[in-house]
């Protein structure tokens, strides 16, 4: 069983643009999410995946994710996963000891650039960039599966 450990940030400003070392294209659905799982399929440059995640506990959660056929992605994607899909562009960006994930949002989530660092436990350390903003780690309405229910651009004030 694998376990994620992430921490997510609003992103300020536009500093981060020289820093890029990878970027990858995704299109991801969620075919299930309720308050205790959540099953997406994701698609990124020309790789899927099927993903399975256990619900939030602080910062935690466990996860398994495995290779779908790229055919099945799409028709999951198409058919039975929550509509709109989340569109994103997501940039790699190394700092100290880490590499974090900056995502830019497309679609119905444009507007919310957000990134997240991936840790190998809850009190690990690491170094945060000044385009990293306020943490959203604790707020609900920043996860994936929350932005394909209610997507960035329906929020308001």
């Amino acid at each position: 069983m694998g376990q994620e450990i992430e921490r997510k940030f609003l992103v300020e400003g536009e500093d981060w643009k020289g820093r890029v070392k990878g970027e990858q294209r995704m299109v991801q659905g969620y075919l299930a999410h309720n308050e205790r799982v959540a099953i997406r399929v994701r698609i990124k440059d020309e790789q899927a995946l099927l993903t399975i995640k256990s619900a939030v506990s602080g910062i935690s959660r466990a996860e398994f994710e495995y290779a779908v056929p790229l055919a099945d992605a799409r028709v999951l994607l198409d058919d039975l996963a929550r509509q709109p899909v989340i569109e994103k562009t997501r940039y790699l960006l190394p700092a100290g000891k880490h590499t974090w994930e900056l995502d830019v949002f497309h679609g119905a989530n444009a507007g919310l650039v957000m990134a997240e660092i991936e840790l190998d436990s809850e009190d690990e350390a690491f170094e945060m960039p000044a385009w990293a903003g306020r943490e959203v780690s604790d707020d609900k309405r920043y996860y994936n599966a929350n932005l394909a229910e209610t997507p960035y651009r329906e929020w308001g004030d």
